[in-house]
């Protein structure tokens, strides 16, 4: 039987999911808007970014600093992805890009796999987060209630760059019309660079500092990938906003199902996914510039 304290804290997992699923998907679906690369690559990105603060924080002690050195590692090696293979693949067919970011995350997971083994590794949060909270109807991580509260700053430094600046008003006039764009004078390629490091940055932030609450293995960002392709099915495809709802809305299903069968969890998100494809063929808030 379910209980009250139960289904809270099962709403604040959801929560907790939800935020940071909506971080990973806001990088996915502004590289897709922008570029039109489907990157199969963002769930390596987000196991890099984990891993890339775990050395930092081997290094240093500092939880600060790792998940800084994680998000920087991943931004980096996005811009590298953009410039040396990614831009030869802008105006090849889908198939072509699909394979070679697929390839890509292949490539990334087994060096990890050479490197770190496939042994679980772990990263404690930092010490004023450690512990339980009394809530007053229960009790909950502490890292978990300020996991929500990180990522929701993360989402809104990833607002304010694309709705008050300069770079960000590009983007989104590039989700729009791309060609206009690069009509008007824009040096897209610039752009294009930016957007497709910002994307893999904001994966890559999302895996350290979700590392706390799960473990680190070569593999954990297959799961991820696949929620986030359908958090951004179901918010729009190139929508900021819409990659914010829908992955609120996919944690809270994932977390609300599993607390009755876990078995059924995907069932549910994926059911969810259809019908929202059934009556809003462009997500609940999806831009149109990409059909």
């Amino acid at each position: 039987m379910v209980s009250w304290p139960n289904f809270i804290s099962q709403l604040f997992n959801g929560l907790a999911l939800g935020a940071l699923l909506a971080l990973i998907s806001s990088g996915l679906t502004i590289i897709y808007g922008t570029l039109g690369v489907l990157n199969l690559a963002h769930g390596a990105m987000f196991m890099l970014g984990g891993y890339g603060g775990y050395v930092a924080y081997q290094y240093t002690g500092s939880f600060v600093i790792a998940v800084i050195a994680g998000s920087l590692f991943v931004m980096v090696l996005g811009v590298v992805m953009e410039r040396i293979i990614i831009r030869h693949f802008y105006h090849r067919p889908n198939e072509d890009q699909l394979l070679v970011t697929f390839g890509l995350a292949i490539c990334f997971v087994e060096t990890v796999r050479l490197v770190f083994s496939s042994q679980s590794l772990t990263i404690p949060p930092p010490p004023l987060l450690r512990g339980i909270t009394n809530l007053g109807f229960m009790f909950y991580p502490t890292y978990r209630l300020a996991l929500v509260g990180i990522v929701a700053v993360a989402l809104g430094g990833l607002f304010l760059l694309l709705y008050r600046t300069r770079l960000g008003m590009i983007v989104r006039a590039g989700i729009e019309d791309s060609v206009m764009v690069d009509q008007l004078g824009i040096n897209v390629d610039r752009v294009f660079m930016a957007v497709f490091g910002i994307g893999a940055m904001a994966a890559g932030f999302a895996g350290i500092v979700n590392a706390p609450v799960v473990s680190l293995t070569p593999g954990v960002g297959d799961d991820i990938l696949v929620e986030t392709f359908v958090v951004v099915v179901i918010g729009g495809v190139g929508s900021f906003p819409g990659a914010v709802l829908g992955g609120l809305i996919a944690g809270e299903i994932i977390s609300i199902t599993s607390m009755f069968n876990p078995g059924y969890a995907y069932v549910m998100l994926f059911a969810a996914m259809t019908l929202v494809l059934v009556a809003m063929p462009h997500g609940l808030l999806g831009a149109r510039g990409r059909d």
